[in-house]
């Protein structure tokens, strides 16, 4: 496959230029700057705190950083808290074309929308001749996300991808799974899958961690939809969740923002560290998504059996219906219809295979149905993280 070649050496399969609000204040100029792109590949992404956070500056940094990014656009009030000059210093030393609109220092909304129009229209002729390169699918960083579960699920797209995550490590692509908040119970079946004795502790403990923050709020990951859709108990909706991430060996843990090192399957702890202070770990799919794609996923793989909607910005996203019912209702917002295996018009290995040649194909250049459909949903909050230690990604992790 062809990929964009960046000057940092990094591989993207899609060249996009992100316009990114540093403070709500900024959004709708933000968004109106974006507006006439947005079928020219021109993505909108922001964090909308005024008070600076080191999580949100880092997912800032490594989403304007993403391999499928080609340049960004940062749109300021110009008080706000975000460090901004330190966040354009980290893209252009990445060898990517940025630009800075101060709003207050611009001159209002008008002048700030020109300016950012002005810029994009002159950086996208000059990101048509990024260089394509060979691209191998060991160069590939897939995500996985479940949104929307029903009692399906557990049965059918999540296996399914569980499947195409073995045949992506099985050619040393890398594999992101997460959602530690619907992983308890599994805590010790994926222990077992570990590939060292102190990574199985960590993998223990970053359950534990999830269990007693969800136990703080007096919610775990279980809404209302979930029951409506036939799912029970919260275990049974973990190893439905559990499923996603097939029978690989697991060879480290990642924080959001860490790019796995090597080929292999990784858990993404997204349940913050410390106390608990910013409420809900994640408060709908797509902050779990910017997540995945802040780790370098080129692709997301995104499960549902009630059915959803959303995609993404930066990396495509590709919808894996688990319920028959719902694909026949909703079959033009999904790629894969993986219900099929319900009613024995398929096997868990056919659909796993067809997932793997979807990803095959995303990579290529082949629009997502949520890409066609404009889809580009992005959330960004406040959260708190330590560094990973040395028993999550030791040297030599890879299988």
């Amino acid at each position: 496959m062809k990929a964009y070649l960046r000057s940092d050496g990094r591989k993207g399969i899609r060249n996009i230029i992100v316009v990114a609000y540093l403070v709500e204040c900024a959004h709708h100029v933000a968004r109106e700057i974006m507006f006439p792109f947005r079928e020219r590949g021109v993505h909108l992404i922001g964090f909308g705190g005024c008070y600076p956070n080191a999580y949100s500056f880092r997912m800032m940094k490594q989403l304007c950083t993403h391999p499928n990014v080609a340049g960004a656009v940062l749109v300021s009030l110009g008080c706000e808290g975000f460090n901004r000059n330190e966040l354009a210093r980290a893209i252009r030393d990445s060898g990517r074309p940025v630009t800075t609109v101060v709003i207050q220092s611009t001159g209002g909304t008008r002048k700030s929308i020109a300016e950012g129009q002005r810029w994009i229209s002159q950086t996208l002729e000059q990101i048509a001749t990024t260089p394509r390169v060979e691209m191998s699918i060991d160069e590939l960083i897939v995500g996985t996300i479940c949104g929307g579960s029903d009692a399906t699920s557990g049965i059918t797209a999540n296996p399914a991808v569980g499947r195409a995550f073995d045949l992506l490590v099985e050619r040393n692509g890398r594999a992101i799974f997460e959602e530690t908040g619907e992983l308890i119970g599994c805590e010790q079946i994926m222990a077992e899958r570990a590939v060292r004795p102190e990574l199985a502790r960590e993998l223990i403990a970053c359950v534990e961690k999830a269990a007693k923050h969800y136990t703080v709020l007096g919610h775990g990951s279980f809404a209302p939809g979930n029951a409506d859709g036939g799912l029970t108990t919260q275990e049974e909706k973990s190893m439905g969740a559990y499923s996603k991430s097939g029978s690989s060996r697991i060879n480290g843990i990642l924080k959001p923002g860490d790019v796995p090192p090597s080929g292999g399957l990784y858990l993404l702890d997204v349940v913050p560290d410390g106390e608990v202070r910013f409420g809900f770990a994640n408060i709908n799919d797509n902050a779990e998504i910017g997540e995945l794609i802040a780790c370098g996923s080129h692709v997301i793989l995104f499960t549902t059996g009630r059915g959803s909607v959303v995609g993404s910005a930066i990396s495509p996203v590709i919808k894996v219906c688990a319920n028959p019912e719902t694909y026949r209702r909703m079959s033009e917002d999904m790629d894969i219809d993986a219900g099929r295996i319900l009613e024995e018009r398929a096997t868990l290995d056919e659909v796993g295979q067809e997932i793997f040649d979807r990803v095959i194909k995303t990579a290529e250049g082949v629009p997502t149905v949520s890409e066609t459909l404009g889809h580009q949903e992005f959330v960004l909050t406040y959260k708190t993280f330590e560094p990973i230690g040395p028993a999550c990604l030791a040297a030599g992790a890879a299988s």
